[in-house]
C-alpha cells in the first residue's frame, strides 16, 4: 500500500499532513509555494508533502499552467469525511507513524475518525495505531534500504486484525514457520519490525527476514491492555541494554545532564554527587571507539576515569583532531 513512499512518510509530520488537507478543503486550490508559507517549510518540502499524499492514494491531484496548483478531487468543498475506505486507511496509517504530533493534531485526527462513515471507522482507527516510529537506529551505520517485500501484506494483516502463518529466517539462517497474532509494526532507524503475539509470548520479527505470509482465516486476539508504543519502548530498551558491552565511568557537570540524557537515553546511569558538585555517571555503548567519539564531542563537560580502552580511544581521537586542525 505505502511501500512507494514509506521512507519519506516516516519523516513527514502528522500535523503537516492534516494541515495540508485542511488547506485544500478551505481554499480549494493551493500551490506548493502557498503551502510552504503557511506551514513555514521550504517549497521543496511542501511539494514532497503534496506528492506523498497523492502517492498514498488520497484524492489530490495537480494541474499545470499559470493558474495551476493542487486540489482535492471534486472541488473546494470536498468533505474529508467522504474519503473512500482505502483513502481513509492511507491517511491514518501515514499520520499514525508520527510520534511528534501535537495534542491539537491528535484531536483533529480523532474528529476526522468520528466523521468517517461507520464501515471505515474501525479500519481508520486501526491504521492510526498500526505503526510506531523510532527515528534513532541501533547505533550502527545507517544503510538506506527499500521497503521489505512483506511490508504491505503485514500492514494489511495488522490493520485488519488477521492471524497469519509466518515463514521467517532468523539470525542463524534457520527457517521457521509459525502462526502469530500481528499487533503492530515499528521502524527503528531504517529497519522495520513486526510486533506479534505468539505461543511463547510477545515477539518481534525483522520484516526483511520474513519470506512468506499467509492468512489463517482467524482473527487476532489482542493481549489485554496492549499499547503498541509502550510495548515497543520496552522492547527497544531491552535490546539496547543487551547490545551494550562497554561502560565508561565519568563525572559530569550538573548543567550537562540534560544533554547526556538526550544523547545517551537509556545508556546513561546516574550516581551520586561528589564534594565539587559533579555527578558520577556511567555511559554505555557497543564499541569503545563509538563511545569515545560520543564522549569527545562533550569536551570538558565530562571527566572520564575508565576503562582503559575508552581512555585510549579518547587520546587517539584527541591526537587525530590536533593533527588535523592545529595551526602553526
Amino acid at each position: 500500500m505505502l511501500s512507494g513512499f514509506s521512507d519519506y512518510v516516516e519523516e513527514m509530520r502528522a500535523d503537516r499532513l492534516v494541515a495540508i488537507l485542511m488547506l485544500l478543503q478551505t481554499r480549494g486550490k493551493v500551490t506548493a509555494g502557498e503551502v510552504a508559507v503557511e506551514l513555514e517549510v521550504c517549497e521543496r518540502t511542501a511539494r514532497r508533502d503534496l506528492e506523498a499524499l497523492g502517492m498514498a492514494g488520497l484524492p489530490i491531484y495537480s494541474s499545470q499552467g499559470r493558474n495551476g496548483g493542487w486540489q482535492l478531487l471534486g472541488g473546494a468543498r470536498t468533505d474529508l469525511s467522504g474519503l473512500t475506505a482505502g483513502e481513509a486507511r492511507a491517511l491514518f496509517l501515514a499520520a499514525g507513524q508520527s510520534s511528534t504530533a501535537a495534542p491539537d493534531v491528535k484531536a483533529a485526527l480523532r474528529k476526522l475518525v468520528r466523521a468517517l462513515p461507520e464501515p471505515f471507522r474501525l479500519a481508520a482507527e486501526a491504521a492510526s495505531t498500526a505503526i510506531v516510529t523510532d527515528p534513532t537506529g541501533w547505533g550502527d551505520t545507517v544503510v538506506h534500504r527499500p521497503p521489505p517485500p512483506a511490508l504491505d501484506t503485514l500492514q494489511d494483516a495488522v490493520i485488519e486484525a488477521a492471524q497469519i502463518r509466518l515463514c521467517y529466517v532468523d539470525r542463524q539462517r534457520n527457517t521457521t514457520e509459525r502462526v502469530v497474532h500481528p499487533l503492530g509494526l515499528a521502524t527503528k532507524g531504517t529497519s522495520w519490525y513486526l510486533v506479534a503475539d505468539t505461543a511463547k509470548g510477545l515477539r518481534t520479527f525483522r520484516v526483511d527476514r520474513v519470506t512468506a505470509v499467509e492468512r489463517t482465516g482467524e482473527a487476532v486476539i489482542r493481549p489485554p491492555g496492549f499499547v503498541l508504543c509502550e510495548a515497543w519502548k520496552l522492547i527497544a530498551d531491552k535490546v539496547e541494554q543487551q547490545r551494550i558491552s562497554v561502560w565508561a565511568t565519568a563525572s559530569a557537570s550538573p548543567e550537562s545532564l540534560w544533554l547526556l540524557h538526550r544523547i545517551f537515553g537509556t545508556r546513561l546511569r546516574i550516581g551520586s554527587t561528589d564534594g565539587d558538585g559533579r555527578i558520577a555517571v556511567e555511559l554505555g555503548s557497543s564499541h569503545a571507539r563509538a563511545l569515545a567519539a560520543e564522549i569527545a564531542g562533550l569536551g570538558a563537560m565530562l571527566r572520564v576515569s575508565g576503562p582503559a580502552d575508552v581512555l585510549d580511544e579518547l587520546a587517539r581521537i584527541g591526537r587525530e583532531l590536533t593533527e588535523l586542525y592545529a595551526t602553526g
